[in-house]
């Protein structure tokens, strides 16, 4: 990290935390009183959504940072890209994939937007103005890739056994399996891209400040 302690690095994190949790937890109440399913299936319904995962994973982060600024996990300069990468595609796969096929309305609209655009922007503009990007080494990428995968492997698991999946290109009861492994190697793929793509601006400014 350029800096933990500034006071401008502070108030980012601040209302990144406060609005990633205050989102979290408005989607937990909206979907545990839908009354479409037990409550015991809505909890594990609601840590199905890569959304909730990773904005949760964000809302932790801000939140560590704030009470311990040089966290050893989080403050790793190679942590911060790898939940930048993850965040993002959750703003690209909905914004450009998933936007189009329901219109939430009153608080849920909030919601959704705060999730899906609000903070994956706010998180990669703190990785443009606070965090180190010249040490990032090609190497990181397919580490990075441990956390969909494993999110892919439990959301496929489970599904073949509720019956629920959380995304429409996941559905392997409707699709077929053969059907999601393609859709699931492409957003491998696009992960793999944004994973590139944030490296190669991290090697830049490498070269930058060799120059």
């Amino acid at each position: 990290m350029k800096s933990h302690s500034s006071p401008s690095d502070k108030i980012y994190l601040a209302i990144m935390a406060i609005l990633g949790w205050f989102a979290l937890v408005a989607q937990f109440y909206i979907n545990i009183n839908s009354g479409i399913a037990e409550s015991s299936e809505l909890m594990i319904r609601f840590f199905s959504y890569f959304t909730i995962t990773t904005n949760f994973i964000v809302a932790s982060c801000c939140t560590l940072l704030l009470i311990k600024p040089f966290h050893k996990f989080f403050s790793k300069h190679s942590t911060l890209t790898a939940i930048s990468v993850y965040i993002l595609v959750v703003a690209i796969i909905h914004n450009f994939f998933l936007r189009s096929l329901w219109k939430p309305e009153g608080l849920q609209q909030i919601v959704d937007e705060i999730l899906h655009s609000v903070i994956p922007a706010l998180f990669l503009f703190y990785w443009i103005l606070f965090v180190q990007k010249n040490k990032l080494s090609w190497t990181v990428i397919l580490p990075w890739l441990i956390y969909p995968l494993i999110y892919l492997i439990f959301v496929l698991v489970r599904g073949t056994f509720s019956g629920f999946y959380p995304y429409p290109f996941l559905n392997a009861d409707e699709l077929g399996f053969r059907k999601v492994l393609i859709n699931s190697a492409g957003i491998t793929l696009l992960f793999i891209a944004v994973s590139i793509l944030f490296v190669a601006v991290g090697n830049r400014n490498r070269g930058f400040l060799h120059d």
